[in-house]
């Protein structure tokens, strides 16, 4: 294991570590509140839970109170009993705002985290100063919706007849080649066991979910904050798709693609990414334009 691998296992445990319960109807959630400063909620993805966790420790270091949680069903949060929604987990993060004390924070979200901000800021605009979109997941761009569900539809398929464990393994493979657990580890170390360990709520509950899901033109026109959208340059055309879905949503959105990169890209190009949203939150605070 060399210098970057250990430092990055180290930061992943630290945070993980700092987590603590906070009850919200219904169970609880974990949650690492760190820092000082503007105020940052980083909305979990799913299957890879702590894949924020990179950008989290960057946003602290840059100066702002950062927030990270475990939704329902990962880690050691409650399980995700019942029909999971993704309005649902956008009433979780809501009551998790009111219980920390936050009226308002800016949000960063990525993959299916971002439908989950898209719909706090619809249906709690007061709540979000800022909204970041790291590439939101395909089902929001009616060009692609119909082949991503379809290619969903395949993976419970898989799911149901197999189990979560073969399910994931042809899934991760599919998306990362035969060495995905290496390449996980390198870029996030443990999160093998962590997904391992989640599959059973990413399959038989978040992509349900996000099948299920629906956001309109109706609900971006309830979003008031300012938006930024980043993408990754080499992230195929679901999701130049998504891009331009949201662009059309928020003509002002500010837009930053990241050279090179694909949709892993808030593990492989965290830095950047780090720069474009500590830059653009403290535009928020300045009043300042791009």
């Amino acid at each position: 294991m060399n210098k970057t691998d250990t430092r990055n296992r180290q930061r992943r445990r630290r945070v993980v570590t700092d987590m603590k319960p906070v009850t919200i109807p219904g169970g609880t959630v974990m949650v690492a509140d760190r820092g000082s400063g503007d105020p940052v909620l980083l909305v979990q993805t799913a299957l890879t839970a702590d894949e924020l966790v990179p950008l989290a420790e960057n946003l602290e270091r840059g100066g702002h109170r950062v927030v990270l949680y475990h939704r329902r069903g990962y880690g050691a949060s409650s399980p995700a009993g019942g029909a999971v929604t993704v309005v649902g987990d956008a009433e979780d993060c809501h009551e998790l705002l009111s219980r920390i004390g936050l009226a308002s924070t800016h949000v960063v979200s990525t993959s299916y985290g971002a439908a989950v901000a898209l719909e706090l800021a619809a249906r709690w605009p007061s709540r979000v100063r800022s909204l970041t979109l790291i590439e939101p997941p395909p089902v929001v761009a009616p060009s692609v919706v119909e082949e991503f569900a379809a290619a969903n539809s395949t993976l419970l398929t898989s799911y149901r007849e197999r189990g979560a464990p073969v399910a994931l393994v042809e899934f991760l493979t599919l998306l990362m080649g035969v060495g995905w657990r290496a390449t996980l580890e390198r870029w996030l170390p443990g999160s093998v066991e962590q997904v391992t360990a989640d599959a059973e709520t990413f399959f038989g509950h978040d992509v349900p979910a996000l099948i299920d899901w629906r956001f309109d033109d109706r609900d971006a026109a309830r979003i008031t904050c300012p938006v930024l959208y980043v993408g990754g340059s080499a992230s195929g055309e679901w999701f130049a798709a998504v891009r331009q879905q949201v662009l059309s949503w928020f003509p002002d959105a500010e837009d930053v693609v990241v050279p090179d990169a694909d949709h892993n890209l808030a593990l492989t190009h965290v830095d950047q990414i780090a720069l474009a949203v500590g830059r653009f939150i403290a535009r928020q605070r300045s009043g300042r334009q791009p």
